[in-house]
């Protein structure tokens, strides 16, 4: 399958070793062969030390170092080499206080485990060819939390997304390739 996803480099961080090679053979059926597992944060923070990702996939409880831990200090510390690196939170723990977490420690996307083929492609075109603007204020760094859109807004498009490209007509539109 050519989904245009080749060339991305993801670092895959989870705890469950069986969890990254779930995320690891998804990740390859799309095309995307670059990929580097760690078991935490603290390890994923030391492998971006050293390497450039496209995408960081991440648990949200890990030990020692979990994913809001993880997503905080890639967005707000002085020695992140990509304040800006989408990042996709996965969890078993889907509660709306998690999401808020999640959303409010700067991360892209939200993916609920058991994680599927097609929620994963659909969270990884939104935060790849859709990303949201950053925002920065005294408490917050990261994507604009807003999501939801102003019938009342008479202004400019808000964002490229508003034309919404999904998984489904990405992988049937020629730009992106098709199945050979």
């Amino acid at each position: 399958m050519t989904t245009g996803l080749e060339a991305l480099r993801v670092l895959l961080a989870d705890d469950n070793p069986h969890m990254r090679e779930i995320v690891t053979v998804l990740l390859d059926n799309y095309g995307v062969k670059n990929v580097r597992s760690v078991a935490d944060g603290s390890h994923g923070m030391a492998e971006l030390r050293n390497w450039q990702a496209d995408l960081a996939i991440v648990d949200f409880k890990m030990e020692p170092m979990d994913g809001v831990t993880f997503t905080r200090n890639v967005r707000n510390s002085p020695d992140s080499r990509n304040p800006y690196l989408p990042i996709i939170m996965m969890t078993g723990h889907s509660a709306r206080s998690r999401v808020y977490e999640a959303r409010d420690a700067g991360v892209n996307e939200f993916v609920a485990k058991p994680v599927t083929a097609r929620t994963l492609l659909d969270r990884i075109v939104a935060v790849i060819y859709h990303p949201r603007a950053f925002v920065r204020t005294k408490d917050y760094f990261g994507p604009d939390r807003r999501r939801r859109a102003d019938p009342a807004y008479r202004g400019a498009m808000r964002r490229s997304s508003d034309q919404v490209i999904s998984a489904d007509n990405m992988l049937s539109d020629p730009m992106f390739g098709r199945d050979r």
